[in-house]
């Protein structure tokens, strides 16, 4: 698709001579221009018409294809009523912040009417990524797929399929989630749940209203089929399944893992999992693919709903019955299956794809996670726990998102808009994992930008840990800038003098986004060798607003080469 030359176009063809910097593709890659124009699009679902953000008016948005190493701009035109940004995740974005794309973080958001383009620098990263908007809870219909094949002259390493398909997994909320998410914010209450859980933006026929959009797949007997499956919902953690046939697991997060074969995978939000379907029934037929609310913590009020598409073979007869549903789907409570699949996870760690752990750390980080409560303003009763405001936090520390980007502040010696004291452990330890004892005196937590600084080239390694504060839950948490290894993860509390020796330092999964299990700890390490300032944050929406996030500064290199980029001419400005 053609791209205007804006300024800021201009400004990356030009860089390399006027800056001195490399902004080209690797060799061999491409260039790839994409226009996104922000606009209120009509959808009906759940028998009701609803005004929606969307991307060139589609629900999900345009898929974008390129291949390792290509270098692809993106123009955004706001056309909407409200401010806008948008996150290419999972991307790397080596040395590049400036188009990393969260609000206040790393630009200050477009305003309705304005243009901003994005350089997304892909680098290492290989198979399925997505994006999304990163700003209030406009993701909900903001999002599309990133599919990123291999280099020209190299190839899957597995047999090519005869077809790929992105299965991006939502919610829908019959209401407008932002107007939801301005009264949650005033009252201090929880947010809504969904009304339903999606498939390529469609309920499916279990729903009232919806058999006619239900979303299909047609499949041709003895065919194998890529599903690139993310998971793009807001609170939800999904299994997912197909009746009739197994999955067979080649990629999570644009990393390649060992094949393993399930019946059903478990994803989180943020997630993405490359999967290959037989297409071996040879009877034909229609089966159901369904997404089901996996639900870890039986305390809160979740959309316990199941999702459905229909695959089915076009080579059968025309005379079908109704379609087969996932007999052996797991239940929204089943915590053993959603363990029991996520271990399977390794890297492929092959001759083309290898792994490189770290196997010395420089900077260690516990950082307990936890839902918390802020005092309500005086004379006021708030919708939160014991007439509080509802928060969350990491190492206590509750996030406050300043009024200008945080990227922007650090670059120019900004003073003011940030500390630089992310503690690295929490600040009081006790039983984090004991779900029969909460008292009160610990659901309280403070606010704070506090982020962490790192010097480059450091290994840091990160063990997050759940906490039974309000309630033990998966925590899906996200890092920008980085793909890590997660090395170890385990029930209970994290023990650094025995649970090091349990860590996988040969093949661990390579990935942007890992589950913290419920009442437990997950360890991650990556090599702080992309210069910039990356935010840190949980996948569940509801607790980015509440404050479950961080920022980690890495600091330049020596070398040129090792330098975060310069600022692009067009910026948003606050």
């Amino acid at each position: 698709m053609g791209v205007a030359k804006t300024p800021a176009v201009l400004w990356l063809l030009g860089a390399v001579l006027v800056l001195g910097v490399s902004v080209s593709p690797a060799q061999g890659a491409k260039t790839r221009y994409h226009d996104f124009f922000i606009k209120e699009s009509n959808y009906t679902r759940l028998c009701k018409e609803r005004t929606v953000l969307t991307v060139n008016g589609q629900f999900p948005g345009p898929t974008i294809y390129a291949r390792k190493g290509d270098l692809v701009i993106v123009n955004v035109y706001n056309q909407g009523d409200k401010n806008i940004t948008i996150h290419w995740h999972g991307v790397d974005q080596p040395r590049n912040p400036w188009s990393d794309g969260p609000e206040y973080i790393t630009q200050c958001p477009i305003r309705p009417g304005g243009n901003f383009t994005y350089r997304v620098i892909l680098s290492e990263e290989e198979g399925t990524l997505w994006w999304h908007a990163h700003s209030d809870f406009d993701r909900t219909t903001v999002h599309g797929a990133i599919v990123i094949h291999p280099k020209l002259g190299t190839t899957f390493p597995f047999k090519k399929p005869h077809k790929e398909i992105p299965v991006i997994l939502g919610e829908w909320w019959k209401a407008d989630v932002n107007h939801l998410l301005e009264e949650a914010e005033r009252t201090g209450g929880e947010i809504n749940i969904s009304d339903a859980n999606t498939i390529n933006g469609q309920p499916g026929d279990l729903f009232p209203c919806s058999k006619a959009g239900t979303y299909k797949i047609p499949v041709q007997h003895g065919k194998t089929y890529l599903l690139r499956i993310i998971n793009a919902g807001l609170s939800n953690d999904l299994f997912f399944g197909v009746a009739r046939h197994n999955l067979t697991v080649v990629g999570t997060d644009g990393h390649y893992t060992k094949p393993f074969t399930v019946k059903h995978i478990m994803i989180a939000p943020g997630q993405t999992m490359d999967a290959l379907l037989e297409a071996d029934r040879a009877d034909g037929g229609r089966y159901y693919m369904a997404a089901r609310t996996f639900a870890s913590n039986p305390n809160i009020e979740v959309n316990n709903s199941t999702a459905t598409a229909i695959l089915e073979y076009m080579d059968d007869t025309p005379t079908r019955g109704p379609p087969e549903f996932p007999a052996n789907l797991p239940g929204v409570n089943d915590i053993d299956s959603a363990t029991a699949y996520t271990a399977q996870l390794r890297s492929l760690g092959s001759k083309d794809h290898p792994v490189d752990v770290p196997r010395q750390v420089d900077e260690r980080m516990l950082i307990t996670i936890a839902v918390n409560v802020l005092p309500c303003a005086p004379n006021k009763t708030c919708g939160g726990p014991a007439g509080n405001r509802f928060a969350a936090s990491l190492n206590n520390v509750s996030f406050a998102s300043p009024s200008v980007d945080i990227l922007g502040a650090y670059y120019r010696s900004i003073r003011g808009v940030f500390e630089a004291d992310f503690p690295n452990k929490p600040p009081f330890f006790f039983n984090f994992t004991d779900v029969d004892n909460d008292p009160v005196e610990r659901w309280a937590t403070k606010r704070g930008t506090k982020v962490k600084v790192v010097e480059y080239g450091a290994v840091v390694e990160v063990v997050f840990q759940d906490t039974s504060i309000l309630g033990a839950e998966n925590h899906p948490m996200h890092l920008h800038g980085f793909t890590f290894y997660v090395v170890g993860r385990g029930f209970g509390n994290f023990d650094e003098q025995k649970d090091p020796a349990t860590y996988n330092l040969v093949d661990p999964p390579h990935q942007n986004t890992v589950s913290v299990p419920k009442a437990g700890w997950a360890a991650i390490r990556f090599r702080a060798t992309n210069p910039g300032v990356w935010f840190m944050h949980c996948h569940f929406d509801r607790h980015v607003v509440w404050g479950m996030n961080t920022v980690f500064i890495v600091k330049d290199g020596k070398a040129p080469e090792v330098k975060m980029l310069p600022p692009p001419p067009n910026m948003p400005t606050c």
